[in-house]
């Protein structure tokens, strides 16, 4: 793994350094790292344990080998950055954005092994029917490969913790299948649990005895089997940390023509340079930023922005790389390339978000470091106990190893993944994807929902909403001719009008001497039912040049979509303004019901939008949101100011959104929530994905989160329960194999099903509001 960035900022003298680091098992180890660093005169650091990253500030005069060594010695791996603009070379993504598919697939490898080993253990020890002569050797076989070798994580942290002076879970794992490994061996080659025909009788019996006869292979080999599935799944998705950062770069083109002496050229983008020009034909992304020197056009810029509405653009306008021509055809020169462009800088805030996150410390970690040392202690003192009152050093030793067995709770790798595995399925099954076990810490405390209101609460997409006919006049013979003359446009504002008028009318009559009037609208002839009319559409203006004013009630309807943020087009035929068309973002129908629900669980919806104050606040009254939780005309820095605002005054923030524009303020909010229906980095960005696209589901995931981690903590509760009540047997030396595996099969099978209650949960059934949106842009735009 390989850190990303290496930064000087110019206060104070200080310097700033991102190290990539290895070897962290848990959120312990974070916190031991941030430690030793901190230690360290005039330097200031925090570790992620999700990331792996450790972001460090320090003072001139520091070498940076002197943080390398410092994290070296609290006994992990630390890598500095790689030049700012190295690449892997396998994939060709920036250093640090790398795929952790390698160490994913190590570890699965391990949990299959374990398993496929495991297995026949287990059934020897519970089924008597199984144990043949010699089983237990058989056991020792498959066993010992799973405790040693696919045990040595837990081993390797269980051996970095006693160094300094810590516990966590790995120590308890390690302690427990040591233990049972350690002296297995012994009654095998010391005791009689060697001898031909020994059996592990099906019996729960309470009885003393010096252990000689048992073995406890198939505790070790399980609890490591069920451990390492979960770290499998933890793993699977922290694999995932570095693929928004992946999926901005894929967003830019990869191709670019650029205008040179005697032609045109088609160059990758890497060798585009800022001066130089290059063309963009209608679909094309714009390969970076720019200003226009040629050509008019729409630019889809809502990834960026926000807003709903392409925004018309004519030479001199700037223009940000990645976004999309709609429309004509454009000469742009480049202002900026390659890590200075808005979406490199993006890209950089996604990263810097994610880096900043507070990792939640894992509960069974927190557990474990007060429960290993007592258990420790008690089997310590029940060794001197039983010593001490006169029995032999063997059952006292015998006693005490069974502490530390016992103590070893397999439910515990099963709490987390088995909850997590049926919370998510049920989850996909509602259209709901939660990401992690790390997402499900932060939904209880969430109390303030943020909105971006393109595609999220709105549809994102242009719809004719409103017809409007003068006095005389016929409906369908307004959206007939109107729709056919928009229908020879490519003009997204065009295009809604068109196929609105084709959903209400059916087949559009064709259209002769189409024309774009730049900055006014269109206008052509439309042949049908033997009369030819010459049909304007677009501003007022473009009529009033054609002496064809509007009428008091049309101006009035112009006038009332400006006041509500829509976008309002005039149409107009034989000398006479005919009509009125209203477009706009459409408000999602469920989006009422949906701020609803999420008032319901104690949540304070904010609409949060690059779009117009006008627009924002229209959308806000009609879904239920309060005028002064509306926050309008923000880009995509300011989203992230918004949302770090909120969190200084101790919100806890839950973001939802869909575009590009969204995606840092999604990494930075406490638990972010993309629309299924957006883009790869929003999706990416996010905790949660509402596959379905409607904001109802946010609602529901935020319930089932909850209800999920509620599940987990009570299966915590449960594997440790289970074990802490056979410890008082262990440590009167009561314990039998016997005994000690139905701890285990009946903890694990409690813990499973406790976890497949969440396969009852429901989403809220809440009737949806007729809800057709009205909103979009202050003026009408050219049609």
């Amino acid at each position: 793994m390989t850190a990303l960035k290496d930064v000087t900022p110019s206060s104070g003298g200080d310097h700033q350094v991102e190290l990539a680091i290895g070897g962290m098992t848990c959120a312990s180890c974070a916190n031991r790292i941030e430690r030793k660093l901190n230690k360290l005169d005039g330097v200031t650091a925090t570790v992620n344990y999700a990331t792996e990253k450790a972001k460090v500030t320090y003072a001139d005069g520091i070498d940076r080998s002197v943080l390398v060594e410092a994290v070296e010695q609290a006994g992990y791996t630390v890598q500095l950055p790689q030049p700012p603009n190295s690449t892997d070379t396998a994939s060709g993504a920036p250093a640090g954005v790398r795929d952790e598919n390698g160490s994913v697939r190590a570890l699965r490898t391990r949990v299959i092994v374990s398993a496929v080993l495991s297995v026949p253990v287990i059934a020897m020890a519970m089924i008597p029917t199984l144990q043949f002569t010699y089983w237990q050797w058989l056991s020792l076989t498959l066993a010992a490969p799973v405790i040693v070798w696919a045990g040595y994580p837990f081993h390797k942290a269980a051996w970095t913790n006693l160094r300094h002076g810590t516990a966590t879970m790995d120590t308890l794992i390690s302690m427990g299948t040591g233990a049972a490994l350690l002296w297995s061996l012994y009654a095998l080659f010391f005791g009689t649990a060697g001898e031909p025909g020994m059996t592990h009788p099906f019996e729960f019996t309470i009885a003393r005895g010096n252990g000689a006869g048992n073995i406890y292979l198939e505790v070790g080999a399980g609890v490591v089997t069920f451990i390492l599935l979960g770290r499998y799944f933890e793993a699977r998705s922290k694999r995932r940390a570095g693929a928004a950062l992946r999926a901005l770069l894929e967003l830019g083109a990869k191709e670019v023509s650029v205008l040179r002496t005697g032609g045109e050229e088609r160059i990758s983008i890497d060798r585009l340079a800022v001066g130089d020009r290059f063309i963009v034909r209608p679909g094309e992304k714009i390969a970076t930023d720019g200003r226009i020197v040629e050509g008019s056009s729409a630019v889809d810029a809502s990834m960026v922005t926000g807003e709903s509405v392409p925004a018309e653009v004519v030479p001199g306008d700037a223009v940000v790389g990645a976004t999309v021509n709609a429309g004509g055809r454009l000469v742009v020169e480049a202002t900026r390339v390659g890590a200075d462009t808005q979406l490199a800088q993006m890209a950089r805030m996604v990263e810097d978000a994610q880096n900043g996150k507070a990792q939640a410390q894992r509960l069974a970690d927190t557990i474990s470091g007060i429960f290993v040392p007592i258990v420790i202690a008690l089997a310590v003192a029940t060794f001197g106990f039983w010593a001490g009152a006169g029995g032999s050093t063997t059952a006292a030793f015998t006693a005490a190893v069974a502490v530390l067995i016992i103590a070893c709770p397999c439910a515990l790798g099963l709490a987390t993944p088995t909850a997590l595995m049926v919370g998510t399925g049920r989850g996909a099954q509602l259209g709901i994807l939660i990401k992690g076990p790390e997402v499900l810490e932060t939904t209880r405390r969430i109390d303030t929902v943020v909105l971006d209101k393109t595609g999220t609460v709105t549809s994102g997409q242009m719809t004719l909403l409103d017809t409007i006919v003068a006095d005389g006049e016929n409906e369908q013979e307004l959206l007939r001719l109107a729709g056919a003359i928009e229908n020879a446009s490519e003009h997204p504002i065009a295009q809604a009008i068109a196929q609105g008028a084709t959903a209400r009318v059916g087949t559009l009559p064709a259209v002769e001497d189409f024309a774009n009037i730049e900055g006014l609208g269109v206008q052509g002839i439309v042949a049908d039912r033997e009369h030819s009319r010459a049909v304007l559409v677009g501003r007022s203006r473009l009529l009033a040049d054609w002496s064809q004013h509007l009428s008091p009630k049309l101006e009035s309807a112009m006038t009332a979509a400006a006041e509500k943020g829509q976008t309002a087009v005039a149409v107009g035929w034989d000398g006479k303004a005919r009509g009125v068309l209203v477009v706009a973002d459409a408000i999602k129908p469920t989006s009422a019901d949906a701020i609803g629900q999420l008032k319901d669980l104690g949540l304070t919806p904010v609409l949060l939008t690059g779009d117009n104050t006008a627009v924002a606040h229209a959308v806000a009254a009609a879904v239920g949101i309060d005028a002064q939780n509306v926050i309008a005309e923000v880009m995509p820095a300011d989203k992230v100011a918004v949302v770090t605002r909120f969190q200084q005054e101790g919100k806890k923030v839950a973001m939802v959104g869909d575009g590009v524009n969204d995606a840092a303020a999604l990494a930075q909010a406490d638990l972010g929530l993309s629309m299924g229906t957006g883009t790869d980095v929003a999706i990416e960005a996010s905790d949660i994905t509402l596959v379905r696209g409607d904001l109802r589901a946010a609602a529901d995931a935020i319930r089932l989160s909850r209800r999920t981690l509620g599940t987990i903590k009570g299966n915590l509760f449960w594997a440790f329960a289970y074990n802490v009540g056979a410890l008082p047997l262990a440590a009167a030396g009561l314990l039998n194999p016997m005994l000690a595996g139905a701890a285990m099969a009946f903890s694990s099978v409690f813990v499973v099903s406790n976890s497949l209650r969440l396969r009852n949960f429901k989403a809220a059934q809440t009737p949806a509001h007729a809800g057709a949106g009205t909103q979009v842009r202050r003026e009408p735009v050219n049609a």
